[in-house]
């Protein structure tokens, strides 16, 4: 069976979808791996580092998606790209079927079996395969940096000839994968860390973290069963916002990651609240690629709200590329082998496999994720 990985075509990625170690591991499960010629220069691999883990190198990318049994990729493949799919074809990435349903429905009149690796169920048998976490994870590592470097007070506590200087001050907004990470890593770098979240059920991760947890009473809460945060209603927002401008007026750093799973991200931080912190204080809006938790943020830009400095940063993950590159290699290879028929040596599909029936959104000519399907609008 053939497994090919073509190049990127997004002019902002950095990452790539497979490592020579991931590769290795899928041409020992009896896979043929095809990679693009130049794939892995982005992440300091060269092409005979794939060579040597047991890939061949493509170097006619239209020919080799139409050969491809399966197309294992990071990105959604780009519109000119599915026709040269073969039908019957397996094709696996980010596919963001809530908010292309145009695509969806591409992918489907092709015949293309298509897996979102945004919609693999968050349990433990599909941990090794949850690539939307492992991504989260290194974004809030990486948004605390750049609170860091943007601000222009010190993290920690230090005892100095001239005094002592307070540590600064970060206020996690959202406490999933993303913010989890970033509590962390901020209180290793020595900040003072307090996080919110809508689950109460969180704060016991928080304290273990040795962050303060905001409680603010909500009324009736609950999480999703991919254990996301539920959408709140006007009147829970507008709380939150109070409760929410307090906490950011007092504080050096706020990063915010609430997002609710197929929506646009709830708006948190309103420019309001912005102008009443203090001059040098940092936002960064993880969520900003899905509508943004902060009023006045901008996708791609840094933004100044009366000295206050809001980062609108897009792939967060991507400044970290050869390290989320080797995760989500991983995520694909794992997800591979899960259904690997060791006989046959293919790629074999279930479609009423649970862990399939949540993350394949199109088989056999028809989008057949219920979720999705119940989207897209009636055909003529």
């Amino acid at each position: 069976m053939r497994l090919f990985f073509p190049q990127e075509t997004h002019p902002a990625e950095t990452r790539v979808a497979a490592v020579p170690a991931a590769v290795a591991k899928l041409v020992r499960l009896g896979a043929a791996v095809e990679i693009e010629r130049g794939y892995g220069a982005r992440v300091h691999f060269s092409d005979d580092d794939y060579g040597a883990a047991g890939a061949t190198l493509a170097t006619d990318r239209a020919a080799a998606l139409a050969g491809a049994d399966v197309v294992l990729r990071l990105r959604p493949p780009p519109v000119e790209e599915i026709a040269r799919l073969k039908r019957g074809c397996i094709h696996v990435s980010y596919l963001d079927p809530f908010n292309d349903l145009a695509l969806v429905r591409q992918l489907a009149d092709a015949g293309v079996s298509a897996i979102a690796m945004e919609l693999i169920p968050r349990s433990t048998l599909a941990q090794k395969m949850d690539a939307l976490s492992s991504q989260a994870s290194l974004g809030g590592y990486v948004a605390v940096l750049l609170a860091a470097e943007h601000s222009p007070h010190v993290f920690p506590m230090m005892m100095t000839p001239s005094g002592t200087i307070r540590p600064a001050r970060v206020f996690v907004i959202g406490v999933g994968v993303a913010g989890l990470q970033a509590i962390a890593t901020a209180k290793r770098l020595g900040a003072a860390v307090s996080a919110f979240d809508t689950r109460p059920v969180v704060e016991d991760q928080v304290r273990s973290l040795g962050a303060k947890f905001v409680k603010v009473d909500l009324g009736e809460l609950g999480q999703t069963a991919q254990g996301y945060a539920q959408a709140l209603t006007p009147e829970q927002l507008a709380k939150q916002r109070d409760a929410m401008a307090a906490e950011c007026a007092e504080a050096d750093v706020v990063i915010t990651t609430a997002q609710v799973f197929g929506r646009k991200a709830p708006v948190i931080v309103t420019t309001a609240m912005v102008e009443k912190m203090r001059a040098g204080s940092v936002i960064v809006d993880m969520a900003v690629e899905s509508g943004g938790n902060v009023e006045c943020a901008r996708l791609g830009e840094a933004t100044d709200v009366r000295g206050v400095s809001v980062l609108g940063f897009a792939n967060l993950p991507g400044r970290v590329a050869v390290t989320a590159s080797q995760m989500y290699a991983n995520n694909l290879a794992n997800l591979t082998e899960h259904f690997w028929n060791k006989t046959a040596k293919t790629f074999t599909l279930d479609p009423l496999d649970p862990l399939l029936t949540a993350c394949l959104v199109t088989h056999g000519g028809a989008v057949c994720n219920e979720t999705i399907r119940n989207l897209m609008p009636a055909t003529p």
